[in-house]
């Protein structure tokens, strides 16, 4: 897709849709809040646009929609006027859904180029964010998994092939950062959706290894998958014991990039759960539904995507991503309940329901960062439990994390890219769960607080690194198309960890 600045006046660019960002402010009746731009334009309709808005058939809600055809007083073909809420009020998620929502209403609606003007001169966001914002949900709003359906007459050739990005030429210089890392975050987001999405007889732990060395290569970035061999050598216990039942090989994905080469320091190490499909072992999960467990590598997916995108920003950091992968099979060879496993930090998990197997895989993960890897920081990303979904549903993930600056780093990271997350509780009152008579502990506590004591079970890999676990479970999949987002995987986290990641290479 092209996307560049346009150098003319509004009136003068040419394409299929020009979109128009529309604010309101309440001071006992609503009033719009019109950017230059949107003002030039009701002047060229003559006042058409505050005619909507004072007629209520336009009131400026966030992601609300109203098209004005301009019957040849404007050189584009009609204007799109998406809300952007109350504009004291106005942050980066209302933007993104706002401009996703235009943009995939006018894709839908045959348009191949569209202009975005994003900006409002007297908002609480500065330009920069704004046009992150706007042309993130775009590039968002536009994307769709449609690789496995044949094309039919009335969808085919329906994409948008160019976005215009209109503002003065004086600011072009001052947005070229915001609107590189708003391709970027775009770019890695849909591709993590991509990996979600994709079928599990297709995307086997060999296959997401492959993806992931095309993104390495692509990018400059070391890489290697461990096999068995290897992983049995470093007594990786946890991975090796949830792959028993599958056919397919595990693999254990490092990914490193090095924006930092004279610096020694591990900066940040991320790490994906890369569960390509899980019946639940022998701990077999109903049928209804299962289809949905190709999702269970989201948070390897995330961490991939976040390294897409630090690795296309090039931040002066040095950044280690670990990915464990394989399926959860009830095969003839598949670990049991009552099993015992040692994970690689020599700490022995009793075994009590082999559908918890995402804290096995990430136990090893964990030690591998600790051990091999030295690891200062540790962020976790996974659909680790299904208590997560109970407990916050699919509006926030939860956090869970031992160390105050690096959850306030995760929660404000989240907030400039429209990703909300909520901090959890790591008392060591839920530790008593997961006492074992057998072994050093065991692998659930049970129903009460899972979240919080699968976290707890995490917390005994870590060693001293500050650590965060972030369980993706109810944010990582839609059931149902939004206006501003297809259906299927959300690509979660992706950008919050590669935003992290620039905000702290600034104060390296």
């Amino acid at each position: 897709m092209d996307i560049k600045f346009s150098n003319l006046a509004i009136q003068d660019v040419a394409s299929d849709a020009l979109v128009l960002g529309v604010a309101y402010r309440q001071t006992g009746e609503r009033f719009p809040v019109l950017s230059q731009a949107a003002r030039a334009v009701d002047d060229a309709l003559g006042g058409l646009l505050q005619e909507l808005f004072s007629s209520g058939e336009f009131k400026g809600d966030v992601a609300e929609l109203t098209t004005v055809h301009t019957m040849g007083k404007l050189t584009t073909r009609r204007v799109v006027l998406v809300g952007l809420g109350k504009q004291e009020r106005l942050q980066p998620l209302a933007i993104q859904r706002a401009y996703g929502a235009a943009a995939r209403h006018v894709q839908q609606t045959g348009a191949h180029t569209i202009a975005l003007a994003s900006l409002l001169e007297d908002a609480p966001l500065d330009l920069e964010t704004q046009t992150q914002a706007a042309i993130e949900g775009a590039l968002l709003g536009v994307y769709t998994f449609k690789k496995y359906q044949q094309a039919d007459a009335r969808g085919n050739g329906r994409s948008i092939t160019r976005i215009d990005i209109v503002a003065s030429n004086s600011l072009h210089a001052r947005l070229e950062p915001a609107m590189r890392r708003a391709i970027a975050f775009a770019e890695a987001t849909n591709f993590t959706r991509d990996l979600v999405n994709e079928p599990p007889n297709v995307l086997t732990p060999t296959e997401l290894a492959n993806r992931a060395s095309l993104i390495a290569k692509q990018f400059h970035l070391d890489f290697e998958a461990l096999e068995r061999p290897q992983m049995q050598e470093l007594g990786m216990g946890g991975l090796l014991g949830v792959s028993q039942g599958s056919e397919e090989p595990a693999r254990f994905i490092i990914m490193r990039y090095r924006g930092a080469p004279a610096r020694s320091e591990k900066d940040i190490t991320l790490l994906g759960k890369g569960i390509t499909f899980d019946t639940g072992g022998i701990s077999l999960k109903p049928a209804e539904n299962m289809h949905k467990m190709k999702g269970d590598m989201a948070g390897a997916a995330a961490v991939i995507g976040a390294m897409y995108a630090i690795a296309a920003l090039k931040p002066a950091i040095n950044v280690t991503a670990l990915v464990p992968t394989t399926e959860n099979m009830p095969g003839g060879t598949a670990y049991r309940p009552g099993d015992i496993l040692r994970i690689m930090n020599g700490k022995t998990i009793e075994i009590v329901n082999t559908d918890a197997e995402g804290r096995l895989v990430l136990a090893d993960a964990l030690s591998y960062a600790v051990l091999k890897e030295q690891a200062t920081t540790i962020i976790d990303v996974a659909t680790l439990t299904g208590g997560m979904v109970i407990a916050l549903g699919s509006v926030m993930s939860g956090m869970f994390c031992n160390n105050d600056g690096l959850s306030a780093e995760i929660i404000e990271a989240g907030q400039r890219v429209g990703e909300k997350f909520w901090r959890m509780p790591l008392d060591d009152e839920y530790a008593e769960a997961i006492h074992s008579d057998v072994a050093d502990i065991k692998q659930t506590g049970g129903r009460p607080a899972s979240p919080v004591t699968a976290a707890k079970i995490l917390e005994h890999f870590v060693g001293d690194a500050r650590w965060a676990h972030l369980d993706i479970a109810g944010t990582n999949f839609s059931d149902s198309r939004k206006p501003y987002a297809e259906n299927g995987a959300t690509g979660v986290a992706a950008r919050t960890l590669a935003e992290l990641v620039l905000k702290r290479a600034k104060s390296v």
